[in-house]
């Protein structure tokens, strides 16, 4: 590991100005290349206190070896040489986007002398005119299909063309009407290539010229009797809609744009556009990358744009480019892309209508993209081992954790305190095994704390305390080691709550949670149970007792593993945290009264009609409800005396004080708008509070 102040310019030696700048490692390979608008002001925020830096910044200025610049005239073209010089020596520590597949393009070779049509992959080549991506071959061989009854241009191979001009036969497409057959000479090279500049044109959106132009053309064969000919006119018309209707209008003003979505966490983000070429989306493509620097959603998007207009010039660059965050600064990125179109380009962030809406939908592609690749990473036998194996050895386990427990604790300032506990088996989720606590302060029959208030410590050691106190008495019922899976499920066959160990608790949080974690295994009498706790902010892997973080390489798979399970954890306490605070908004007078559920509850305001009538009836009227005896009654009563009573509510439209009708219906279960309650179809079951 190098130390940055060994390599750090003198005070003076950075030039004030514009420039691009690449750091180097001991073998003179290039492993950052990044841009600044002045050099002397970037370069001095990598060479401060390295407690101070990102953890991925940090990371880069120690492996570095020595620093280097390169002085120019504006930012725009510090943009260019930067993009330059990324694809030059692809550095390590820069954001590289990888396509999460090989989009296919609709491809025309106006670059040779007859162009031919045809579906065309990877890099793109002079001279040819290309329209999408596309989601599938097959998307483009049916609109090519479609279009070749009124562009009949060439797609065959040069090998079939060839052969046809030896032969002077057409292949079978030039024999049913859907190639123009140049190589017999049924038409000239001029006359081939115009029909593919207007096979060109109509895929580059400008359609309606077309169809009026056959329109016409229908309408003077039907009023000459030619009606073969109009009725050939009238199928090329609806040829040329249904090859339309493959694109939805998403823009009502024929706008050119493309939009770029991001969605990220901590260590990936995944990009999707949209190409919106005459208001319909022409294309779509997607990419995922590792984040390996420190960066903004507005470094994302200047990445993005650097890689899909890196290469591109003219009207492949749109007028409008839509993002979710702009890059700082934007204006070099907007004068770059002005350079290569060729005329003004608007960069900006969609505020409202359509393109706002489009913007959701693109934003929502990106999500689910992220999603996948997550999925499919995780999913995968080969990486699960790989992350259980660097999770043991970098724990220094006996063997891989295949049973993983985490725990989080939520609250709403200090409110409502709840845990969470989620389980993972051989690196995926058990979500039958899911269970949630509510924090009460004690542990069995001893106060530990008074509940109320925020602390997570004192919450996490509760927990981890009634989650193993648990383990030890179901032991205790069945033995110390019973024999077979009889101490482990009840007589029905299903495993006994709380009755297997993990290999390895993780905790949500630095060095107090587990102590707090360990203390209570301590207390307990266990130590064969490994604890870590993940850190949220840094990513790191704290163990009892230690003053220094284990840190996994970005690239872990044992990290990304560790990160999954500590954010289910969250989304399930978090879930159950504000199921209690609704609930908790939505409680009245008659939830004090013990040993008073909810069906008789129910029962009582079905009766009176509100909690108002009922708090002003007598002892002898609640006595009259079914299921309420004297005592009971009583007790109510009492206990609607004490209750303060609630002020009127008043419709603030009208002014009018409305009636109290407080548990005037039977109460339902409400959820969030941003969570789902359960953390599946059966964690209303499972998800038991303990």
């Amino acid at each position: 590991m190098a130390d940055p102040s060994s390599y750090r310019p003198k005070p003076g030696q950075i030039p004030d100005s514009p420039g691009v700048y690449r750091f180097r490692d001991e073998h003179r390979r290039v492993i950052y290349v990044g841009k600044a608008k002045s050099l002397r002001q970037r370069l001095a925020n990598y060479f401060q206190d390295l407690a101070s830096l990102h953890p991925r910044t940090r990371t880069m200025v120690t492996t570095a070896a020595s620093v280097e610049w390169t002085v120019v005239s504006t930012e725009v073209e510090a943009l260019q040489l930067e993009y330059s010089w990324i694809k030059e020596f692809d550095p390590r520590f820069n954001v590289k986007y990888r396509d999460d597949k090989s989009y296919p393009y609709l491809a025309v070779t106006m670059n040779e002398e007859f162009p031919r049509v045809q579906v065309m992959r990877g890099h793109k080549r002079k001279g040819v005119r290309y329209f999408g991506p596309y989601g599938h071959a097959w998307a483009i061989r049916d609109t090519v299909d479609l279009l070749l009854r009124v562009f009949p241009v060439r797609t065959c191979s040069a090998g079939v063309f060839k052969n046809a001009v030896r032969t002077g036969r057409p292949c079978l497409l030039g024999y049913i009407g859907k190639c123009s057959a140049p190589c017999v000479g049924r038409v000239s090279a001029d006359e081939h290539r115009d029909l593919a500049e207007e096979f060109c044109d109509f895929m580059a959106g400008r359609t309606g010229t077309y169809i009026r132009r056959l329109e016409q053309q229908m309408t003077d064969a039907a009023d000459e009797m030619e009606y073969e000919r109009a009725a050939r006119l009238r199928d090329d018309v609806e040829a040329l809609k249904k090859a339309m209707e493959k694109s939805a209008v998403v823009l009502a003003d024929a706008t050119d744009a493309d939009l770029v979505a991001v969605a990220e966490d901590e260590l990936e983000a995944a990009v999707q556009i949209f190409h919106v070429r005459g208001g319909r989306v022409r294309g779509q493509r997607g990419w995922v990358t590792d984040k390996v620097e420190a960066v903004t959603t507005g470094d994302l998007v200047e990445h993005a744009i650097q890689q899909l207009y890196g290469e591109e010039t003219g009207d492949s660059v749109p007028k409008e480019v839509l993002v979710p965050a702009l890059p700082d600064p934007a204006e070099p990125v907007q004068e770059w892309l002005t350079e290569r179109r060729g005329s003004n380009v608007s960069l900006r962030i969609p505020q409202r209508g359509d393109k706002k809406a489009l913007m959701e939908t693109v934003r929502r592609n990106a999500q689910q993209s992220l999603v996948l690749h997550k999925t499919k990473r995780a999913s995968d036998l080969t990486t699960r081992s790989r992350a259980l194996e660097e999770i043991a050895e970098a724990l220094d386990l006996d063997s891989a954790p295949l049973r993983i427990e985490c725990y989080d604790i939520s609250h709403l300032q200090g409110d409502d305190v709840v845990a969470s506990m989620v389980v993972f088996e051989d690196g995926l989720q058990r979500k039958s095994e899911y269970r949630r606590f509510q924090i009460k302060g004690r542990v069995g029959d001893t106060q530990v704390w008074h509940g109320e208030g925020q602390d997570d410590v004192r919450s996490m050691h509760e927990v981890i305390a009634r989650r193993f106190k648990r383990y030890i008495a179901e032991k205790e019922k069945t033995g110390e080691w019973a024999d077979g899976e009889a101490a482990l499920t009840e007589d029905d066959g299903r495993p006994k709550r709380f009755a297997y160990p993990p290999q390895l608790v993780v905790v949500d949080g630095g060095q107090p949670q587990v102590a707090a974690a360990k203390k209570a295994l301590d207390e307990l009498g266990i130590d064969d149970i490994a604890v870590c706790g993940l850190a949220k902010r840094l990513e790191e892997v704290w163990l009892p007792g230690e003053d220094d973080p284990v840190v996994l390489p970005r690239t872990s798979e044992g990290l990304y593993l560790l990160q999954r399970v500590r954010d289910e954890a969250h989304r399930f306490a978090i879930t159950y945290q504000r199921v209690k605070r609704a609930k908790r908004f939505r409680s009245g007078p008659l939830d004090e009264v013990p040993g008073l559920g909810e069906t008789r509850k129910q029962a009582l305001i079905k009766h009176f009609g509100s909690v108002k009538k009922l708090r002003s009836a007598t002892i002898d009227q609640i006595c009259e409800v079914p299921g309420i005896g004297r005592k009971t009654a009583e007790t109510i009563a009492v206990a609607l005396a004490q209750a303060a009573p609630v002020a009127p509510a008043v419709n603030m439209a009208t002014g009018e004080i409305m009636e109290d009708e407080e548990y005037g219906a039977p109460e339902t279960t409400a959820s969030s708008p941003e969570e789902p309650v359960s953390a599946g179809a059966s964690d209303k079951r499972r998800g038991q509070e303990t």
